[in-house]
């Protein structure tokens, strides 16, 4: 479980944004990392309680509905939604930035295209005919990520050149609190990972003590990525697949091939996982009668929800198409907070509503910690610009017309 979540956070967020925080912060950005992995184990925090007081699927949606009711659960499930879309788009398209280790012609205008529909096909198709993704899968795919991390982090600590850690310029406290928020599509993904939670065993204890454990970890090694990023790197300010290039400088070309390589398996592992969960979302809605009955269609002989999935590919490859890596990881990190903050609630109502409940793992002084996570939630949401939040609601729009045509929909059919 321990190895589930690390593979479900740790994407590819961490081979993109040490550059771009550095550019915006400067050595600033070491502190960054630090400031957003204390925001998020707090969240975390909460998100261990919420989670062991439920045995079956669904997660944050589970959650949301338990506490405020039917729409305020498919808001948040439309924001899951949301988040999977987003993040694909970012993470594809980070993808094909550090294909061009091997070869320009990905990044060229019209390649980048055909990169993007071919892999966004192929995928859908792989997750079509049902391929299914078992333990041993998942850990052989975090070890694959953890390696060369672990590797650049060792080798380039013998390269580090301390006079890059000058500090030139302090920055404002607006543009590190930005830095902060960006941050946080690194370390998210674990929300996504407790929609399974049914399938865990005993997950009162398993899942409190994966959340922590996993982020304990990843804050860690995303610390120690930044420092060596900055300390081997003096153009990273500038560069799009900051780890392969520095990988370059002190371990020469094999040095980027493997970091690029790296960078490809993890990527692929994830965008795979997100066209499963993201995929299964509409066929969810659908069968709680709040999506169109057509997407709660299954393939007879796959067993997979063909129009579901082929809304998520369909959507997915839209988007992917028309945002960068960093305007879309700017945006995911945006309805993650969102999501973080709606289960901070929840621990306080759960702690109201279920006081009797026992068997679950309590934080102490929990309903403080929820309110420090309200709070750091809120932080994060005013680093937001407006363009960003126009987009998001738009989105949240789009999903409650939805909702509310489909409740007109229930009251307009005859009872029978």
């Amino acid at each position: 479980m321990v190895l589930l979540v690390i593979n479900g956070v740790i994407g590819s967020g961490i081979f993109g944004l040490p550059s771009k925080t550095f550019k915006e912060i400067g050595v600033y950005s070491i502190a960054a990392f630090l400031v957003c992995a204390v925001a998020v184990f707090v969240i975390i925090l909460c998100f261990a309680e919420v989670s062991s007081r439920f045995e079956k699927t669904g997660g944050p949606y589970l959650y949301a509905l338990s506490s405020f009711g039917p729409l305020p659960a498919f808001l948040t499930g439309w924001l899951l939604l949301i988040t999977r879309i987003i993040t694909y788009a970012a993470l594809i398209n980070l993808l094909v930035t550090y294909l061009s280790v091997f070869s320009d012609w990905f990044i060229q205008p019209r390649p980048r295209i055909i990169t993007i529909i071919t892999l966004t096909l192929l995928l859908a198709y792989i997750n079509h005919v049902g391929v299914k993704n078992s333990t041993k899968v998942n850990n052989f795919l975090t070890v694959g990520k953890l390696l060369p991390l672990l590797l650049f982090i060792i080798v380039g600590f013998f390269f580090v050149e301390p006079a890059y850690y000058e500090i030139k310029n302090v920055p404002g406290f607006a543009s590190f609190s930005s830095a902060v928020l960006l941050l946080v599509f690194a370390f998210g993904g674990f929300e996504s990972v407790l929609v399974n939670s049914g399938e865990v065993k005993n997950p009162a204890k398993s899942l409190p003590f994966a959340l922590l454990l996993a982020a304990l970890i990843i804050g860690t090694v995303y610390m120690l990525v930044q420092i060596v990023s900055i300390g081997t790197l003096p153009s990273l300010a500038s560069s799009d697949k900051p780890l392969a290039e520095a990988a370059g400088l002190f371990m020469g070309k094999t040095g980027a091939i493997i970091i690029a390589i790296g960078a490809m398996f993890s990527v692929i592992g994830t965008l795979n996982a997100i066209m499963l969960v993201g995929s299964r979302l509409p066929f969810a809605f659908s069968e709680e009668k709040q999506f169109p009955a057509i997407f709660s269609f299954i393939h007879p002989r796959y067993k997979t929800p063909t129009w579901s999935l082929l809304l998520f590919m369909a959507v997915t490859t839209i988007i992917s198409l028309n945002y960068s890596f960093l305007s879309a990881a700017s945006i995911s990190a945006i309805t993650r907070v969102m999501i973080y903050a709606i289960v901070c609630i929840t621990l306080i109502i759960l702690r109201k509503k279920k006081p009797d409940q026992a068997g679950f793992f309590k934080v102490k002084y929990g309903d403080i910690i929820a309110v420090i996570g309200v709070l750091i939630t809120m932080w994060l949401l005013s680093s937001a610009t407006i363009k960003e939040l126009k987009h998001i609601g738009i989105a949240i729009g789009i999903g409650l017309a939805i909702y509310l045509l489909m409740e007109l929909s229930k009251r307009s059919r005859p009872n029978k």
